[in-house]
């Protein structure tokens, strides 16, 4: 059968936009990692749910701007994550206006550094929810439907925190070595399936999170904000450098792509070789 130039341009659009067609949701994305990775997704070809809090019409250029450069369906969900109803309603919405979720991506985090003896029990249970438990309520809704139609990429952005502890962090520290054992038992159980569960695991990216952190370290430990920055954050990262959010961005598209089908339950390190000591 010959091969049209139409035939032709189609295979080279499926090969620079290999997420055309499919539906990514990323919690926690109106700013940060989030955003960053929402938008290789939508580079990608993939229609997007936003999810996350922030001034309303800032959102809503953002959510037009990533639409229009990328010529993609994109909406957006306010949904609280630390309210496993709100959570149910924003997937249910996802699936109504752009179909079944095929990627997911766990991001949304909040922070609170203090020690474990001052640690406010409302910010620890705040934090869990949002942190860990809203990843399990996704995650539970999409999976099924995942499972039956054969494909499904769940990336939960973990942290160096998954894997190493710091102190001043207990909650968020808890939450994310969490994540990555709800990420190894997702994995496990959909093993046999063509759905994987990944963690990606960043070091310190400079986002909004961490700069309110850069902050809150420098009241903690009583040294200038700049002190915070060389002493205490880059100290653990070896190549003394802040991540970037398209390199989040970058492994998020390459494990929703084909050459990622065999990688799952894996912690993947984007920390400048922080874990490695």
């Amino acid at each position: 059968m010959k091969t049209t130039i139409l035939d032709k341009l189609d295979i080279q659009l499926a090969a620079t936009r290999p997420l055309s067609g499919r539906t990514a949701l990323i919690t926690g994305s109106t700013s940060g990692i989030g955003l960053g990775v929402a938008e290789t997704l939508a580079a990608d070809g993939a229609n997007i749910v936003l999810n996350g809090f922030g001034d309303a019409q800032a959102i809503m250029r953002t959510r037009d701007r990533v639409a229009a450069e990328h010529d993609v369906e994109v909406v957006y969900s306010g949904a609280d994550l630390s309210d496993p109803a709100a959570i149910a309603e924003m997937m249910a919405y996802a699936r109504d206006v752009l179909g079944p979720v095929d990627i997911l991506v766990n991001n949304a985090g909040i922070q609170h550094v203090c020690p474990v003896v001052d640690f406010p029990t409302a910010k620890w249970d705040a934090i869990l929810a949002v942190n860990l438990s809203s990843a399990f309520h996704t995650i539970r809704a999409v999976l099924p439907e995942m499972i039956e139609r054969g494909y499904g990429r769940i990336i939960n952005v973990a942290s160096a925190h998954g894997l190493v502890a710091s102190p001043y962090k207990s909650a968020y520290v808890a939450a994310k070595h969490g994540v990555i054992g709800l990420t190894k038992t997702v994995a496990l159980e959909a093993a046999t399936s063509q759905v994987t569960c990944n963690a990606i695991c960043p070091g310190f990216v400079l986002t909004p999170l961490v700069e309110n952190q850069i902050e809150e370290q420098a009241r903690a430990h009583g040294i200038p904000v700049e002190k915070v920055v060389t002493d205490v954050l880059l100290a653990s990262q070896p190549n003394k450098r802040f991540s970037t959010v398209q390199e989040i961005g970058a492994l998020a598209a390459f494990l929703c792509g084909p050459g990622a089908g065999t990688i799952t339950g894996a912690s993947l390190s984007v920390d400048g070789g922080w874990t490695a000591h």
